[in-house]
């Protein structure tokens, strides 16, 4: 069973920055595609970023230029640094390890709150 343990959400005024992590249990870690995605009050669960194994990674529109999602693979941890944030990025946001052809794993969710 693979335990995804997220920490870093917070509240911050607009313009400030904050970083998550997500520290997975299992090595197979090594192999997944790694996703941070966020869900807003009353909205879906959406993708902010994503990291593929080998570290091409892949952004949001609303948040390129503005968030950097990086994974350390000694550590089996994924990271979220944003910056320049917005009353509109507040939501709970969660990390997700996706292996191909397997089921995939999600994170207990962090809440992020950014002040106008």
């Amino acid at each position: 069973q693979v335990q995804l343990v997220e920490s870093g959400g917070g509240l911050v005024q607009a313009g400030g920055s904050l970083r998550l992590s997500c520290a997975a249990s299992a090595n197979i870690f090594k192999l997944s595609y790694m996703g941070w995605y966020r869900q807003p009050p009353g909205n879906q669960r959406e993708l902010v970023a994503g990291i593929t194994r080998s570290g091409t990674t892949n952004y949001a529109d609303s948040v390129k230029g503005r968030f950097t999602i990086s994974r350390d693979n000694a550590k089996n941890t994924v990271y979220l640094q944003m910056n320049s944030l917005k009353p509109e990025d507040t939501a709970v946001y969660y990390c997700a390890l996706q292996p191909v052809g397997l089921r995939d794993y999600w994170g207990q969710g962090t809440q992020v709150t950014v002040s106008s």
